[in-house]
């Protein structure tokens, strides 16, 4: 009985590793919707100008996504889905970055605008002599 009783616990300990393997591959998938995500966002982002308007985020963005599809190709999950999303996240700070200076230099040169129109108003009324 004590035999069987050990062969039991040993048999148990052995599903209890090999299970626990199985299910710490299976939790770490590789993060190719994360990086599918990621591109986009890098795509986006350039084409709002923000190679031009954020360089530092932009490029930050792309070396984070590289990194992120090179760790997918070696089958390093975790590393991947950390840089994916870093750079899903850069992308868009990129991409918020460059509307801000567009945003920035239309409100410059809308109250270049203004400030053109106030003075020519103001000659306008002014009383000839």
């Amino acid at each position: 009985m004590r035999t069987y009783l050990t062969i039991l616990i040993k048999g148990a300990a052995a599903c209890s590793v090999v299970a626990f393997g199985l299910s710490a591959c299976a939790s770490t998938p590789i993060p190719n919707e994360k990086i599918a995500v990621a591109k986009a966002s890098v795509q986006r982002a350039e084409q709002s100008g923000a190679p031009e308007l954020a360089p530092v985020e932009m490029s930050a963005a792309r070396e984070k996504l590289a990194r992120a599809e090179k760790a997918a190709a070696s089958h390093d999950a975790a590393p991947a889905t950390q840089l994916a999303e870093q750079a899903n996240v850069d992308a868009q700070l990129a991409e918020a970055t460059a509307q801000q200076q567009r945003s920035r230099k239309a409100a410059t040169e809308f109250d270049a605008s203004m400030q053109a129109l106030r003075a020519e108003s103001m000659r306008s009324t002014q009383p000839t002599q």
